[in-house]
């Protein structure tokens, strides 16, 4: 049931601060009930009680942890349809994308509760005394992770439930002993109440420390800004814009001990049309463009933002088909009113560009919906102008046409950090992929070959993170099980008696 209330220590808070409710994304009418933001005091009481439930927590065992990640998975598909129908209000996405979405939370949590089991995200390390060494002898050496401590995890517009509340950040957080404070996101509140309920039911069954989660809304601005500044919180989990998590970056840079900030912020996902992948199949590889392009309204931080190809009959086959394809594709209901307006005036920036050709559109929607758009320009253009290498959060996306094959280089080397680089590649291609793997490699956190980066598998191998802006921190990922290692820092034990090890050491 929602109730419109922020969840600390175990229990309902109504909020003292500014009053807002959900908007319908078709509609634009608001939803019930009305939430009020978080006090200063409510702040101050989450993280109060997160530090205090770090010790407690902390010690808890894997098996323990593990439970309690199952157990919220367990409660969230227990919510039932109540969480599948309000979400498709709040965000406008279909049921079967939400049931997806749904399946893919509870797959986070049981992969992290498998990673407990398996401890391998311990690292553990030994290096036996050698106290006949000369001319000096080797102590005791044995070494652990540990939890950082609490952490502030800002939840995601795009995907309400697999990068929200319960999302992988929160996941990952738990997983590692770390307590959790969620900052929820104000595009679907009910959503986000309806698993903070379920996170803190599962919290009082498997016996855990009141304060090992909390739920928290208000303005970005000022909640986020507070919880990262508050000297409890040890890191940060993030998913948003590049101005909201370079803001947030900044806050923990300046506290008198700094902290760590992993945030996902901007990516345009460069997709490279090798010669001969073009000339044998520019028809199917168009196709499964736009089907990646427009699936979800474009509004996945993975979506084809831009396309990269050699002038020729190649290329011209692959924008006429997709051209042809764009047409097919409707309009979109879109996450909220300010994404869509914000797509829509980056669609029209780019087709009033004196150097860009509109190449096709999709059906035209209503004021809530976006429209899919795809544009061409010359590569010279392109590396002269940077703001057309700024992220258009939607079904957009550009095409670059290069005069040979020497410009993929500079396109590669002129771009910002990417989450992922698509390489459509036929045999003839290969030696001229693997003399760009390099600067691909250099460029992304994760390369496709011939395919398209918005599925993002969770598994143990997946990386979803790159270098800046694709995240703040190039050596993490926000999915697969090695998004753990974020919220973990090695200690070594030397010379210790094993009764005094931690339990992984002795």
């Amino acid at each position: 049931m929602i109730k419109g209330c922020n969840l600390i220590g175990g229990a309902e808070s109504a909020g003292t601060g500014s009053q807002f409710r959900a908007i319908e994304a078709a509609s634009g009418h608001p939803l019930e009930p009305a939430w009020k933001a978080a006090s200063d005091y409510d702040i101050a009481r989450a993280c109060d009680l997160a530090a205090e439930a770090f010790a407690p927590y902390r010690q808890t065992s894997a098996e323990e942890r593990a439970a309690f990640l199952e157990t919220i998975a367990d409660n969230i598909l227990a919510v039932g349809d109540e969480l599948v129908t309000r979400c498709m209000a709040e965000t406008g996405l279909s049921r079967g994308r939400i049931e997806g979405e749904r399946g893919r939370t509870m797959t986070q949590l049981r992969l992290f509760a498998e990673v407990l089991r398996d401890g391998t995200h311990l690292d553990i390390r030994h290096d036996a005394a050698l106290p006949a060494r000369s001319p000096a002898p080797r102590p005791d050496l044995r070494l652990t992770n540990q939890p950082l401590g609490p952490v502030a995890v800002f939840a995601a517009s795009n995907f309400p439930l697999a990068f929200s509340v319960a999302g992988g950040d929160t996941a990952s957080a738990l997983a590692a002993g770390c307590p959790v404070l969620v900052k929820a996101h104000s595009a679907h509140p009910g959503t986000s109440e309806l698993v903070g309920r379920a996170i803190m039911a599962a919290a009082s069954q498997c016996g855990m420390p009141e304060g090992v989660f909390a739920l928290l809304y208000g303005p970005g601005s000022i909640i986020g800004q507070a919880l990262v500044a508050h000297p409890a919180i040890k890191a940060v989990g993030f998913t948003g814009s590049r101005g909201g998590g370079t803001a947030l970056m900044r806050t923990a840079a300046a506290r008198p001990c700094p902290i760590p900030v992993y945030a996902e912020m901007s990516s345009i996902n460069p997709v490279y049309l090798f010669p001969g992948a073009l000339a044998e199949r520019a028809e199917e590889i168009a196709k499964e463009f736009i089907g990646s392009l427009t699936l979800g309204a474009g509004q996945f931080c993975t979506n084809p933002g831009l396309v990269i190809a050699v002038e020729g009959e190649g290329l011209d086959r692959f924008l006429s088909t997709a051209s042809e394809a764009l047409k097919a594709a409707p309009a979109q209901v879109m996450l909220t009113s300010g994404i869509c307006q914000s797509y829509i005036d980056s669609v029209k920036k780019l087709s009033e560009h004196a150097s860009i050709t509109e190449i096709g559109r999709g059906a035209e929607g209503n004021s809530a919906e976006g429209q899919a758009a795809l544009f061409k320009v010359d590569a010279e253009t392109f590396l002269a102008d940077p703001e057309l290498h700024a992220e258009v959060f939607g079904a957009a996306s550009l095409v670059i046409a290069c005069n040979n094959t020497e410009s993929f280089s500079r396109v590669a080397e002129a771009l910002e950090g990417q989450l992922t680089c698509a390489l459509h590649i036929a045999d003839s291609d290969h030696s001229l992929a693997a003399s760009l793997m390099p600067k691909f490699e250099d460029l992304a956190g994760r390369i496709i070959c011939n395919g398209f980066g918005t599925g993002v598998e969770v598994a143990h191998a997946m990386v979803h993170g790159g270098p800046f802006p694709a995240t703040s921190d190039s050596r993490s990922t926000s999915v697969g099980s090695l998004a753990i290692a974020r919220f973990l820092r090695p200690v070594c034990y030397q010379d210790f008696p094993v009764t005094l090890l931690p339990e992984a050491l002795k």
